[in-house]
């Protein structure tokens, strides 16, 4: 039996809808009290599921189901509010994906930096710097300070020094593969070979094609709920027949 990669028991998150940030800090360090507020509602509760080492899992559901929420709690940006995520090895983290890098220094300094933060080695990053640049397309811009870089740039960057990472989970929100085709095929491609190598994805679809072509099964989140957990394609088939009007393949640029 392959070994468990990712297991969800139980999760819920919360949100308020009147005020910025999730919880006051009495909330965060406290959680003795799980009272649902009047300002606050469930994006979802009441997943579990487990990953094993190797698979590929899509997230599949409409915008403002928790697609992306639920991709944070696995990678532990976001804590839950009922339940627990357990995650068997360190993860590569594509999501929020320029959160990490400092404005005003440079490509250089900020590889260095947001690669170390990341654990890997100065030794390895010195030998895979010429490596990070060159997919990222920025070898003329290395000394060039972060925030002068556009917002494309930026992410290529991100992509690159993430990707990079010897870790056996990926995270992938779909959203955030950036630049022109050529470059997302690049960024696609670079993921199929860490799956190649023996990488666990968690993904977070947009497109349908994508989670055929990346995945072989799928989590179905809507109203609040994991409706199913079964094969892609079954999956896929669901999501259609519960929203015709609402294709996977149309591009969706809201997060989940």
């Amino acid at each position: 039996m392959a070994e468990v990669a990712i297991r969800a028991r139980g999760l819920g998150i919360k949100f308020r809808r009147n005020r910025r940030g999730r919880r006051s800090l009495r909330d965060m360090f406290g959680r003795a009290e799980n009272r649902t507020r009047p300002d606050e509602f469930w994006a979802f509760r009441n997943v579990s599921f487990r990953v094993e080492q190797g698979e590929g899992i899509a997230v599949v559901g409409r915008n403002g189901q928790g697609k992306s929420t639920l991709l944070k709690l696995v990678a532990g940006v976001l804590k839950p509010d009922e339940g627990r995520v357990t995650v068997n090895g360190g993860v590569a983290p594509l999501i929020e994906i320029t959160g990490g890098f400092e404005a005003n220094l440079t490509v250089r300094e900020n590889v260095n930096i947001v690669a170390g933060l990341h654990g890997m080695p100065r030794k390895e990053i010195n030998r895979r710097f010429d490596s990070i640049l060159d997919f990222a397309e920025l070898e003329k811009f290395v000394n060039t300070p972060f925030k002068h870089l556009s917002s494309g740039m930026k992410a290529r960057l991100a992509f690159a020094v993430v990707s990079e990472l010897d870790e056996p989970i990926l995270l992938v929100d779909e959203v955030l593969a950036v630049g022109d085709k050529t470059f997302r095929d690049k960024c696609y491609n670079r993921i199929e070979g860490m799956m190649r190598d023996g990488k666990t994805l968690f993904f977070v679809g947009h497109s349908a094609s994508n989670m055929r072509r990346f995945t072989t099964r799928g989590l179905y989140l809507d109203r609040g709920t994991l409706q199913m957990d079964a094969p892609i394609e079954d999956v896929l088939k669901q999501y259609e027949a519960d929203y015709p009007n609402r294709p996977l393949t149309r591009a969706q640029r809201d997060l989940g």
